[in-house]
């Protein structure tokens, strides 16, 4: 196969790597052994009493809780459920799934009772470890679960005791309330004091699935990426090459970027873990004061974001207040990156910002610009070592394009999935012949640079949030006053889309705008919630009766004068 992306490496970048047959736990213990006492999460609210967590530590949290789970009946292959925002509770809840050999689900915490159910029957979970704040939607959901394992952590235990109080007092003021457990239930220390901190004697191999990662896929079917020990470990030493002068032990990496997702689960998590370096977690990137705050204080030197994150860091008024010199490195996914947004975050920071690509099913990194040579701005980038990227005709998926033409981007590599989690029709339609068929309309040029000419077929991006709009239809039309209903993506300045719901109401019914939006905020995780709903006494169809999601797209882009 033509690689001409290979003369574009930048200097030091080998194309061909050697992946060791190791489960990625072995990184963090080989971490614990090089540097100890050095942190590896940075935790609080981005002031000097934030509290940081060494190797050391981590590992011997990792080892009691997988411990614990050992003596809850949780064994390898059985699959963990995590529902938590960024804190180390998150990491400790990973490493020690991994360890024991079971697969880790993780779940959006911003998920309603309803979605989180789906999950955790999906991936068939008997075991959960939620933060206190949602624990409400645990016990909502139980019973209609195979849940027999709850473990509730709450989010102050990793505070500093100064931060601590401060938080607990605020909250009770503002609260009122302590969370009581339901009998059988466990607080996420209590579990971790029950148990020794020896390491697991679990054989784990390459092959094992570590990860269940949902995704909409191509077909926007909620379905779970089973991503192996190999997959991940070949993702996150791709990263490491992709940026070459990396310092071990030494490199801070700031993680605003949900752990839940692939993103931020390979280039913040994994590659932190690999290098021995420290990660800065940022429980709520929508409060770009606390980005802001931990950027200036402890100085990170990777900045793993999506556009939304830098463009609102580049409309700061008082951006003068903080350092943010430290950022040596940027990588930008999930939604394209503005050229306007690209330069200008550059000029402010001197970091280098490169935008890159990948999925759920892939680990998620297939392509990536390179860091220090050669960023072309408006494309995603070259592929990764050890990865093949080639463009196919859409209609067969058989036919080769040539340089410059259009067609469904398709590659393969060390980091691409094993397949969908018992889904093995969906399997076969996306993998073929060990080539993961992306859905992305894409092309290439001479270089070896791709290009995405079009997102995956009406996907709407939403801040960097994937939303399917099969997943909102299907909510809608569970509403007994909807007959019909179709949600787009409308272009939006701030979001970079919205999601909009074109509903025709069965005959005689009457609602009113207010009342679709209460709805869909019982039963629809915020990002995914329609911003605009319009009533219709039609919606436009074809001959044999699909609705033409196009072209109510196309209407509000002419009103929009696009």
């Amino acid at each position: 196969m033509n690689k001409p992306w290979l003369a574009h490496y930048a200097q030091g970048v080998r194309a061909n790597l050697e992946y060791p047959a190791v489960p990625m736990h072995h990184f963090l213990e080989q971490s614990v052994t090089q540097y100890p006492d050095r942190p590896v999460t940075i935790f609080g609210n981005g002031s000097k009493l934030d509290k940081k967590l060494t190797f050391r530590e981590l590992n011997e949290h990792v080892n009691r809780l997988a411990n614990a789970l050992t003596a809850m009946g949780v064994k390898k292959g059985d699959r963990v459920a995590l529902y938590l925002p960024n804190c180390p509770q998150y990491v400790i809840g990973y490493y020690a799934t991994l360890k024991l050999g079971a697969i880790v689900a993780p779940n959006n915490p911003l998920y309603v009772a309803r979605e989180l159910e789906f999950q955790v029957n999906d991936s068939g979970a008997e075991t959960i470890i939620c933060l206190s704040r949602f624990y409400p939607n645990v016990q909502k959901i139980r019973a209609n679960t195979k849940l027999k394992n709850v473990i509730v952590a709450n989010i102050k235990e990793y505070f500093s005791p100064i931060l601590k109080l401060l938080f607990t007092l605020a909250k009770e003021k503002k609260e009122g309330h302590h969370v009581t457990l339901d009998p059988g239930d466990h607080w996420f220390p209590d579990v971790l004091a029950s148990a020794p901190a020896t390491t697991p004697k679990v054989q784990v191999r390459p092959e094992d699935t570590a990860v269940l990662l949902y995704t909409g896929g191509t077909t926007g079917v909620p379905k779970a990426a089973e991503i192996t020990h190999r997959n991940i470990v070949a993702n996150t030493l791709q990263c490491k090459e992709w940026v070459p002068g990396m310092r071990e032990g030494q490199e801070v990496t700031l993680t605003a970027l949900p752990l839940y997702h692939s993103y931020a689960m390979t280039t913040c998590m994994n590659f932190a873990i690999l290098m021995g370096g420290a990660m800065v977690l940022i429980p709520n990137p929508r409060e770009l004061v606390s980005v802001l705050k931990a950027i200036d204080l402890h100085k990170p030197t990777l900045f793993p974001g999506v556009p939304t994150m830098y463009n609102a860091i580049n409309n700061r008024t008082d951006l003068a207040k903080y350092d943010l010199k430290s950022i040596k490195v940027c990588i930008s996914g999930a939604a394209g990156l503005p050229v306007e947004v690209q330069k200008k975050f550059q000029d402010l920071t001197g970091a280098s910002l490169v935008e890159g690509y990948g999925l759920s099913e892939s680990s998620p990194v297939l392509v990536a610009n390179p860091v220090s040579k050669d960023n072309r701005i408006g494309t995603i980038g070259i592929p990764w070592p050890d990865t093949e990227v080639k463009i196919m005709d859409v209609d067969t998926g058989v036919k080769e394009m040539s340089v410059g033409e259009v067609g469904e981007l398709v590659a393969r590599g060390p980091q691409v999935m094993k397949g969908y989690w018992n889904r093995p029709d969906e399997t076969a339609k996306t993998l073929r012949d060990g080539w993961l068929y992306t859905g992305d309309i894409a092309k290439m040029d001479p270089d070896g640079y791709f290009a995405i000419v079009d997102r995956k077929k009406d996907m709407i991006i939403v801040g960097g949030f994937n939303v399917y709009p099969r997943d909102v239809e299907e909510v809608l039309y569970q509403h007994p006053k909807v007959l019909e209903a179709v949600v787009a993506g409308i272009p939006d300045p701030k979001s970079g889309e919205r999601v909009k719901a074109y509903i025709v109401l069965k005959p005689g019914q009457t609602a009113t705008v207010d009342e679709i939006m209460a709805y869909c905020k019982e039963n629809l995780t915020g990002y995914k919630r329609p911003h605009d709903i319009e009533f219709r006494d039609s919606l436009p169809k074809t001959m044999i009766g699909k609705i033409l999601r196009r072209e109510l797209v196309e209407e509000e882009k002419k009103k929009m004068g696009r």
